[in-house]
């Protein structure tokens, strides 16, 4: 009896925790994304101290942006329309944000896939658990109506980055030393 209510109990509570990493990314990513996302931290805080010399009221609203509390991935569906913008940290300029462009989220059944379908320079991808308050993005990079290749195809198209959520109608991606421009590309979604 106790046996059984025990085993009971251990089944209510993996059926609400959330779903972390299955090992699956670690079969699709890249070494050289692989090599991006270990070095994510010194990327990102390189970028940001970069960023910190742009224009001041860019800086406020990264500032805004990044101060934001996380929260958990699990209790909402991110599948719909978004408005999302593009910015970018460190490199080639201090620090760039873009106007705001259209992004749409789906979920065939493995998972949300994430496809930025205006502006010049778009996205296609999946993501996959990483913890409760995280998800990693694999995508792909592709300029304007040119097709996106599939993942893996090399350095110039392949993307990595960090998914984190900060309410029900607002994310962002964290891309860590994409090919082009930046230390740092940081995709802002918005409801």
């Amino acid at each position: 009896m106790i046996a059984r209510l025990m085993f009971a109990a251990a089944t209510v509570l993996c059926l609400t925790m959330p779903a972390f990493a299955d090992g699956e990314v670690q079969k699709l990513i890249t070494a050289a994304d692989k090599a991006r996302l270990d070095k994510y931290g010194e990327t990102r805080k390189a970028a940001l101290d970069e960023a910190k010399a742009g224009d001041p009221a860019e800086v406020k609203q990264l500032d805004a942006l990044l101060a934001k509390p996380l929260v958990s991935f699990s209790d909402n569906d991110l599948t719909g329309k978004w408005q999302c913008r593009t910015i970018k940290a460190g490199g080639l300029s201090p620090l760039v944000i873009y106007g705001w462009f259209k992004c749409k989220v789906s979920d065939d059944g493995s998972g949300w896939r994430l496809e930025k379908i205006t502006g010049s320079q778009r996205t296609k991808g999946r993501f996959f658990d990483d913890g409760e308050k995280r998800a990693i993005y694999l995508g792909s990079f592709y300029v304007n109506d040119d097709p996106a290749r599939p993942y893996g195809s090399g350095p110039e198209s392949d993307q990595v980055g960090y998914a984190f959520r900060s309410s029900a109608s607002e994310w962002r991606i964290e891309f860590p030393a994409p090919y082009y421009e930046s230390k740092l590309d940081i995709l802002e979604l918005k409801r």
